[in-house]
């Protein structure tokens, strides 16, 4: 007798067989603008894997918000409406913001929740100036570097179904918060907030960013491929953003040769991302209720859906 696991195993082509005629809503030139960097995603990826995985979330969705009109109706008063949250975690380089951004545009062509709005947490980061004065700046991206009050803050005043919630925005050009700017969220039908942090738990907090979840996923793979795909991407933007004078990382990384980079990579990779994989990121993996296990070539290999 197998041991007992909490979810559902499954291959590829018995999950793209879970599409059951769902309509590809989406183009290939679309697609090109919804990858990440270096993300390798195909118009049959999305067939097999993120449309039956939209077409499962749709069915939730529209679940919950029968649910949520019944017990209006229970209670004999009229609710706020209350967005549907999905969380979205995995390591750095995995490929979260791709599988972000395709969920957020696959969804939002759906009836019954044409709103939906992205949130990530790079948003939520300390400014680089409160990093460098707690000297944590070499941990920006562990659970010490967000302002998780504030971001308990945001996702509570959305859950609660305020008409208007901001959030602060960040840039990667600069490698800090953007003063202000802020992204306004207004009652969506669905919100997905992206983030390597967003399924960690403190001992010592009350209330976690991921009890405000309906839906949660983690973005999986090999060690070893995201460190290569982490430090493919590192080239990448050798060759570009590096370039740019307004890059933080400009005087940097901008003039190191080819090999200097990929050293430079590694050594970054081994000792910050590597280690808030081990310690923070990895360990919350099954309190996702799915896990996308990706292989070598960035491909969806298995899917594991949590049992009800």
């Amino acid at each position: 007798m197998k041991p007992y696991s909490p979810y559902y195993e499954f291959d590829r082509k018995v999950w793209a067989g879970l599409r059951d005629h769902t309509p590809l809503p989406l183009t290939d030139d679309e697609l090109q603008e919804l990858k990440g960097l270096n993300d390798q995603v195909s118009i049959e990826e999305v067939e097999e894997i993120y449309l039956p995985l939209t077409r499962l979330l749709h069915l939730y969705v529209k679940a919950s918000q029968q649910l949520h009109q019944m017990t209006s109706s229970f209670l004999h008063n009229e609710a706020p409406k209350v967005p549907y949250i999905i969380g979205i975690a995995g390591s750095v380089a995995v490929g979260k913001s791709t599988t972000a951004r395709l969920l957020q545009t696959l969804l939002a062509r759906w009836d019954h929740h044409r709103k939906v709005d992205l949130v990530t947490t790079d948003g939520f980061l300390y400014p680089n100036a409160i990093l460098e004065k707690k000297g944590i700046m070499n941990k920006k991206g562990f659970p010490e570097s967000y302002d998780i009050k504030k971001l308990l803050r945001f996702i509570g005043d959305v859950k609660s179904g305020k008409p208007e919630v901001k959030a602060p925005l960040y840039s990667h050009l600069t490698y800090d918060i953007v003063e202000d700017e802020q992204q306004t969220i207004h009652q969506p039908d669905i919100l997905i907030v992206e983030g390597i942090n967003v399924l960690q738990v403190n001992k010592d907090a009350k209330v976690f960013v991921s009890d405000f979840f309906d839906f949660s996923i983690y973005v999986d793979a090999e060690e070893h491929d995201i460190e290569n795909w982490y430090i493919d991407r590192f080239l990448l933007l050798r060759r570009t953003a590096f370039t740019n004078r307004q890059s933080y990382f400009h005087p940097r990384f901008g003039n190191l040769t080819e090999q200097e980079s990929i050293e430079a990579s590694r050594q970054i990779w081994k000792e910050i991302n590597a280690k808030n994989l081990h310690e923070n990121i990895l360990p919350t993996k099954r309190r996702a209720q799915l896990i996308l296990t990706k292989g070598a070539d960035h491909t969806i290999q298995k899917i594991h859906l949590r049992k009800l």
